[in-house]
């Protein structure tokens, strides 16, 4: 959920002031102004998810994609990803999110409810989803963050408009502080060292093959 809402007609500066900090990376930049350049798609002045049927479509075969199967209930009636499945009657980003989770969970952990990340924020099992957690602390922050920016560049390859989950994601929470560009850069290059992003930053279909996080995001 969206820390500190962002005004529709002040988002543009916003997006070009973020883009100067990254001017002595370019291979970021250009990344980030594919992200930016999707506010064309956005319609609801309000900047809430899309609900696009065809967006959803597209989300569940990506889902297909990977091999993951679906189910058509909300997850607050279980597990956003149950283990096997995922559940599918929310928004398409939440969606899209769940098979950038697959990716960025070590083996051990893609059959474990949630990834075995505890509860999170659409899942109905709360208890029983903590009670799998296998990761805490730091390094559950830092797998949310690269999940969220792989499904936010997951919805940039879909042409769906993907700067509404880099918003309510708060990807952008802080503005252009040297502290946020050094966020989004250093997530960029675990999901490119980790082959998830090729080096253009176009998500691809491979999966996390390390276990051990101090390999998984050494840079």
């Amino acid at each position: 959920m969206i820390l500190t809402p962002v005004d529709r007609d002040a988002l543009p500066a916003l997006l070009t002031r973020f883009a100067e900090t990254l001017a002595d990376a370019p291979w970021a930049r250009a990344i980030f102004l594919r992200i930016a350049a999707t506010l064309d798609r956005v319609t609801d002045r309000g900047l809430a998810l899309s609900n696009d049927p065809g967006h959803h479509r597209q989300a569940v075969a990506l889902c297909r994609s990977f091999a993951m199967e679906t189910i058509g209930d909300s997850p607050r009636a279980s597990y956003t990803w149950d283990g096997k499945a995922v559940h599918v009657d929310c928004e398409p980003s939440v969606v899209i999110h769940e098979v950038a989770h697959l990716q960025c969970a070590s083996p051990s952990r893609r059959a474990l409810p949630d990834f075995g990340l505890g509860a999170g924020p659409e899942t109905g099992c709360r208890e029983e989803a903590d009670r799998a957690a296998a990761v805490f602390g730091v390094e559950r922050d830092q797998e949310e963050a690269l999940a969220s920016l792989l499904g936010i560049l997951w919805e940039v390859e879909l042409g769906q408009p993907a700067i509404l989950a880099f918003l309510e994601q708060n990807w952008l929470e802080g503005g252009a502080r040297p502290l946020n560009r050094d966020h989004f850069l250093k997530n960029l290059t675990i999901l490119r060292k980790n082959r998830l992003i090729d080096g253009d930053g176009h998500p691809t279909h491979e999966l996390r093959i390390e276990e051990s996080p101090e390999s998984f995001y050494k840079i």
